[in-house]
């Protein structure tokens, strides 16, 4: 019995070191597979580390961006409610420039109205005054007349008193009277009436301005 229990030992025995070696082996290849496996797990986690720190300034640069943007789209928000506020306040001002735009247009066609109104008044003012230019020429030439005429009756009213005192001079002088008698006595005239005394007496009137009164012929 211990004849067959040896050689079977042994043979259990080399294959029990057959199957250490080759789990061994396989171990060792699966070691050398895993500690590749686990190399490449470091690299790939070693560059996903960079990728998450290079992805990580990316996002601090993103959220610095976007802060930018923010401040600049609130800086454009102001401004575009400021550009609202005026352009709502210019397009009351147009507005309001409009309406006095209406008014003015409309003042100045009153005043268009006035100006041909006053322009037709000042034709008829001048027409007027041209013809009362022309009346008071008239009247001027008139007045001129008057005034020779009424110097000419003024010098033919002297001379009417001078020949009347003169007249009573000589029938206050005893002598005159006595030769006018003398005068009548030889050369009778007919009746005398006042028609007779004043008919056919004239003035003349000479180049220095005197004037005295002519008998008729």
């Amino acid at each position: 019995m211990k004849s067959y229990l040896t050689p079977t030992l042994a043979v259990v025995s080399v294959l029990l070191a057959v199957v250490l070696f080759i789990t061994k082996r396989s171990d060792n290849a699966q070691m050398e597979a895993d500690a590749g496996a686990f190399a490449d797990c470091s690299n790939r986690l070693e560059t996903a580390q960079s990728q998450l720190t290079a992805r990580g300034e990316q996002m601090v640069l993103l959220s610095n961006r976007l802060d930018e943007c923010q401040s600049a789209s609130a800086t454009l928000s102001n401004r575009l409610t400021e550009a609202q506020s005026t352009l709502a306040l210019q397009t009351e001002q147009i507005t309001g420039l409009n309406r006095q735009v209406v008014e003015t247009a409309a003042e100045n066609r009153d005043l268009s109205r006035r100006v041909t109104d006053l322009t037709n008044q000042v034709a008829a003012l001048t027409g007027r005054i041209a013809d009362t230019e022309a009346s008071l020429s008239r009247t001027n030439a008139d007045l001129v007349q008057l005034h020779k005429d009424y110097a000419l009756l003024e010098n033919r009213f002297r001379c009417d008193v001078a020949e009347r005192v003169v007249a009573e001079r000589k029938f206050n002088n005893l002598a005159e009277v006595r030769a006018q008698l003398k005068k009548l006595m030889k050369y009778p005239t007919p009746w005398v009436t006042p028609q007779s005394v004043y008919a056919g007496l004239d003035v003349e009137v000479k180049s220095n301005g005197t004037v005295h009164v002519i008998s008729p012929e």
